[in-house]
């Protein structure tokens, strides 16, 4: 029971969040300059980063740990590996604390990290539709609704699958390495949306449920020939974007369980990296092509973590948050000043 007040209280506070973000500062449509969307930027992660104050000062309150014994139960069902025996039951709360901001906050790390992926696909996607870039942030805010539904559903999933068949967390590093793999292989390749081929428009195409005519910032148009509604190419936008953060949560979602694997911790750290996400795109949409080395980098953070999954079951060897924290800061860093000071020779 108190696990539900908590997230039905964390859950208003997004509500309350986004209403503001819609509502209030983004009532009209309007193309977001670099200078809010790097204001608005700060905010998302100022507001996450004072989350993880909250977690490292009354992590308890989540699980609604009262004694040592629920402390011990929990440290054992989400696997949280703290050496307990001896200690006292506030001693052990504060190593819990710890411990569970510490994995909130590389959980954040990580998932704002290959969310940049998907910045690309959705510049993309925006470009091969022609939407004008007053409409983008409605979009993405729709977007984002969708994206917490789903999340929601797939990391609760996936931490019941994970207590009833631990094997799950050796396929999900085996992904997350196929998918590092992949990507470095393919770090050069040109990103592309066919507009026109793509799985939702050929759906909707062949039921004839879609216009191809934009109307304002309207998702939906009431057609004057069958008085049928249809929805607008904004709407199917919209689609293929949760489309695409569906593909997308299949590398992120595993990635924070191999942070940790308290559903909640990586609920909270997922809907915080994503409530970001659109002020991080209007910021880096311009500037994208800059990071040409990024790739690299978020191919070699998707091997390590995938590794590190692994190397439980596979050698008894745990790495430490801690130690994972360093190593996906240094990684970003490295590519991105590598791509600053070092970037590609121009063809002349």
């Amino acid at each position: 029971m108190t696990e539900i007040l908590f997230m039905g209280g964390f859950l208003l506070l997004v509500a309350l969040l986004l209403t503001l973000d819609l509502g209030v500062f983004h009532k009209k449509d309007h193309a977001i300059s670099f200078k809010e969307a790097t204001i608005w930027t700060c905010v998302w992660i100022g507001t996450a980063l004072l989350f993880c104050l909250f977690i490292y000062f009354r992590a308890e309150w989540i699980h609604g740990i009262e004694t040592m014994d629920q402390l011990i139960a929990i440290n054992a069902k989400h696997d949280h590996n703290l050496a307990l025996q001896g200690l006292s039951f506030e001693e052990g709360l504060k190593l819990y604390r710890n411990a569970m901001s510490l994995e909130y906050l590389t959980g954040y790390l990580v998932e704002k990290s290959l969310s940049i992926d998907n910045i690309f696909v959705m510049i993309m996607i925006f470009m091969a539709f022609k939407v004008e870039k007053i409409y983008y942030h409605r979009v993405l805010f729709y977007g984002i609704l969708g994206a917490i539904v789903l999340r929601f559903v797939f990391i609760f999933a996936a931490a019941a699958l994970i207590q009833k068949f631990h094997w799950i967390l050796i396929l999900f590093g085996l992904i997350l390495i196929f998918t590092g793999i992949k990507m470095f292989l393919q770090r050069n390749k040109k990103e592309d949306v066919d507009a026109e081929h793509h799985p939702v428009v050929k759906f909707l195409t062949k039921y004839k449920l879609a216009t191809s005519k934009f109307h304002n910032h309207d998702f939906f148009l009431k057609s004057e020939e069958t008085g049928k509604w249809l929805v607008t190419p904004l709407f199917v936008v919209l689609l293929i974007i949760e489309f695409s953060d569906v593909i997308f949560a299949f590398d992120s979602i595993p990635a924070i369980f191999s942070i940790t694997q308290d559903p909640y911790i990586v609920f909270f750290s997922n809907i915080f990296a994503i409530l970001g996400l659109r002020s991080l795109f209007f910021m880096l949409e311009s500037v994208m092509d800059k990071f040409h080395y990024l790739k690299i980098g978020l191919a070699v953070l998707l091997t390590f973590i995938g590794v590190k999954m692994l190397l439980p079951d596979l050698c008894g060897i745990h790495i430490g948050t801690n130690v994972s924290l360093l190593v996906i800061l240094g990684v970003l860093i490295v590519s991105i000043m590598a791509s600053i000071f070092f970037p590609p020779k121009t063809e002349k």
